[in-house]
Parts: structure tokens; sequence; C-alpha cells
């Protein structure tokens, strides 16, 4: 029996484990579940899975004539849930039923593809993100006639509009406020132990973020590629059920506020030789910011990609509204060294720390699919590798306070401006993606989305009438 395998069903055993919840993540990046009993579970389970999926069922997944699909658990992800203790939880791999194979549109099967084309090419890679998110004390949502209009109201204990008084936090001052300023951190360890104590974490720190209503983020150990994005899942499933559990409402939503810094995932990345020995973006002798040509071949792969990458990375309409100038989200296809107004910048935190050196793409945000955006960071990164692609010189100076024409002279473009824009440039720019992303993944994915436009067009925005009723 596979170490993983005996570890896993002597924790169902030892805890006294009734039911397993068997978890999986769709096309667009929601988590989905079906509750087993844990005496079902056996060694043979972690091979033969379960044949328990509807795929037709699930958005993106299979039509309705070829439905049967089976979940294979993944016995490192199985761990005991604080709030339910008799209960599991245990993330899989989607299969085809009748011995077929792997589903090809299976997110975490993308992620553990591109695992393998970086080993076959000599690499290994390591991930940071840092996921960034609101929690709410109530969200008001009306859209049960949308013909008489729609409408929304959050309130938050600490937000400048609570009427309950009290201390507040001012729009773009929440970076780092002490309690009572900050009314959530115990919230958010609560989390954080959930995370360390049961999810096998490596937590590395845990704050407010700038914005107010309680804008926060948790920041885990560096990791592999799927591992990183079990964790970002994992992550949000703690983060939402703690927040509820105490009433609250936690949202990864990009832009849930007027005026304020929206939610990113800022996403640490390094690329290192095959055995995990050496890092290859390092290099001592590069005076500006210790980054090897590897590193700049790499970043100049970002660069030529980001603007395809942007309809994975940021994958939901409310994502432009974060990635606009002036609220620290990236907008500008440029490198630096600690300019975080660039949307790759090298971190210099330290010098001669060969084990530090990394990239950081600031675009992504964690509302959408974490394992098919890490796979499409590395794919991009090693596409650049391949061209030996230039990234051109780093920029030094705010890009925000750059004039169009000093931004036209660098050579500095936009991302998108809107989802929209981002598949054109996903259906024009999807080559360097598929030596580990199926076609047919990319045909559902971007039809997904259009479909998804289409319906957010057909509803007038509440501002439309502020602006236009007079017309």
């Amino acid at each position: 029996m596979e170490e993983s395998v005996a570890k896993a069903l002597s924790l169902i055993k030892e805890n006294k484990i009734s039911w397993v919840d068997v978890q999986f993540t769709d096309l667009v990046g929601r988590l989905h579940h079906i509750t087993l009993p844990a005496r079902d579970f056996d060694e043979d389970s972690f091979t033969n899975g379960f044949g328990k999926l509807d795929g037709s069922s699930i958005r993106g997944f299979t039509s309705i004539n070829e439905s049967d699909m089976l979940l294979v658990p993944v016995p490192e992800s199985l761990a005991v849930i604080p709030w339910m203790p008799n209960t599991a939880r245990v993330l899989t791999k989607v299969m085809w039923g009748g011995g077929k194979g792997r589903f090809e549109r299976d997110p975490r099967g993308v992620a553990e593809r591109a695992e393998k084309y970086q080993a076959e090419n000599g690499y290994s890679s390591f991930y940071g993100p840092e996921p960034e998110f609101f929690i709410f004390d109530k969200v008001e949502l009306d859209v049960s006639t949308p013909q008489s209009g729609t409408s929304y109201r959050i309130s938050s204990r600490e937000s400048p509009w609570n009427k309950e008084g009290g201390f507040f936090v001012r729009y773009k001052e929440g970076y780092y406020p002490a309690p009572p300023i900050d009314q959530l951190m115990g919230i958010r360890l609560e989390a954080v132990d959930a995370l360390t104590n049961n999810f096998g974490f490596r937590i590395e720190a845990t704050h407010h973020e700038v914005a107010t209503a309680g804008q926060g983020e948790i920041n885990f150990g560096f990791t592999t590629l799927t591992d990183a994005a079990d964790k970002v899942q994992t992550l949000k499933y703690v983060v939402k059920n703690v927040a509820a559990a105490h009433g609250m409402v936690a949202t990864f939503m990009p832009k849930p506020l007027h005026g304020d810094n929206g939610t990113g995932m800022h996403t640490h990345f390094s690329l290192w030789s095959n055995d995990g020995k050496k890092n290859l973006m390092y290099a001592p002798e590069d005076d500006y910011a210790e980054i090897s040509e590897l590193g700049r071949h790499a970043i100049g792969g970002i660069l030529r990609h980001a603007k395809a990458l942007s309809a994975i990375s940021n994958s939901t309409a409310n994502s432009y509204r974060r990635l606009i100038p002036g609220f620290e989200a990236p907008v500008y296809t440029a490198w630096s060294r600690a300019n975080r107004s660039a949307i790759l910048r090298v971190p210099a935190y330290y010098k001669g720390m060969e084990k530090a050196k990394r990239i950081e793409y600031r675009a992504p945000d964690a509302s959408g699919n974490p394992y098919l955006t890490f796979a499409a960071l590395l794919m991009a990164a090693m596409d650049g590798i391949k061209r030996k692609e230039d990234p051109g010189a780093p920029v030094n100076e705010n890009i925000y306070h750059l004039s169009a024409d000093r931004r036209r002279e660098l050579g500095i473009r936009e991302l998108p401006r809107s989802l929209d824009d981002a598949l054109d440039e996903l259906e024009s720019d999807r080559e360097f993606l598929k030596p580990v992303f199926d076609s047919s993944l990319l045909d559902t994915y971007i039809e997904l989305k259009r479909d998804e436009l289409r319906s957010l067009a057909q509803y007038p925005h509440p501002m439309e009438l502020y602006y236009y009723m007079d017309s």
C-alpha cells in the first residue's frame, strides 16, 4: 500500500471519521462536492475512484450522452474538517467512466500535465500566491425581479458607512492598522489555525489589506504548481466557512467596492533545475536585480502573452473593474525590480539569497481557476525561454504617472480593458498553451465566458440610470 494512501486511511480510522466530503473543481474554478460514508473508503478507492459524478450537470464538463464520470481521491489532500469533527474532506481527480482515462477538461489534470511538461524540459517550479479577500458582515442582494430593478447593499462593522459607530477603516487606509481598528484579526487567525492544524499549510503571514470593510490577505509558503492550486481552493473553502460560522460573508470577488482597492492574488513564481537544487532565475553577478538571462526570457514570455493570460488569470467581468490605474492594480505590461506599478516585478527584499529569487506576477485575482492560472503562467514563461524573448528594459518610474507618449516610447502596452477583449486575445494567442491545455478545454472555457458576458450585458446597471435617466 502506498504511504500516502495508508496515511489517509489511518487518519479516517484514528479520528473516527463517519463522512468524507469528496471535492472537485469545475472549469471556471468553483468547488463542488458530494459526501460519502467513510466506510466506503479502502485502498482500492484511491485507484478505482467513485462513480458518483454526472458530468453533464457540471458546466463545461460533458454532454448528457456521455455523462458517467469517476472521482478519484487524492490521498495527500485528505483532512479533518475542524467545524465538522466527524467529517473529512478530500480533493479528487476527474476521470472518464468506462476506463477511458483522465478527463481532458479536469482543471487539476491541466496543472498535473504542466508539471510533467516542465520536468520533461528540465525544470521544476514553485509558486507563492497571495490571495486577498473581503469579509463583510452582510450582503443583501435583490435580483428577484430584474425588470423592476436590481440592487445590493454591503454591511461592514469597520466601514466608514457603518451607522453603529465606533472605530472604522478609512478608504485606502487599511494596510496594517492594529486592533481595534482591524476588527477581523480574530476571524483571520481562526482561518489560519484551521489551515495550519488541519490542512497542512505553512502560513507566512496574515494581515489587513489596503481597502476598508474587512479586506484581508493570507500568505502561505511557496510550493509546487498543483499543490499551490490545491491550497488556493482549500484556503477559499476555509475562509468562507469560518466567516459563515460567524454569520459573515467572505468573498474573493475582485472589486465589490467602488472607490477603494480591489482584491488580487499576486503570484510569486520561480524556475529551478529539475532536481530542485538550483534556482535558474538567480544570477548574483546581475547588478540590477540578480536575475539571470533565463529569468529575463521567462519575464519576456509572460509579458508577451499577458493579454491572453488575462482571460484566465482575470476571468470575470468584475476582474476588469479592479484592473484600473490608481488602486495598486497592475495595468501596464512592464517589468521592474521593486516597482509595484509594473505588472511584473522582481522582489528586492534580500541580496545574495538564491532561494528568495523569484518574480511576482501582479495581475491575477482569486475569483477564477488557480489550476489554469498557474499552468498558463508557467507555459508563458517557458515559451519566453524557448523564444529567448527579450523583456525590454526595466521601468523604474511610476508608470501610472507617465504620459501616453512616454509609455509608447518605452514600449509599454495595456492589459485588456474587459473580459471580452481578453477572450479575443486568448483566441488569437493560445498556441503557447497547447502542450498542456486541451483544445476542447480552451474552446469550452471561452464559450462559457462568452455566455456569461452575454447574460450580464442584458442587465441595466444602476449607475446607468444615474447618468442617463434625463437623456
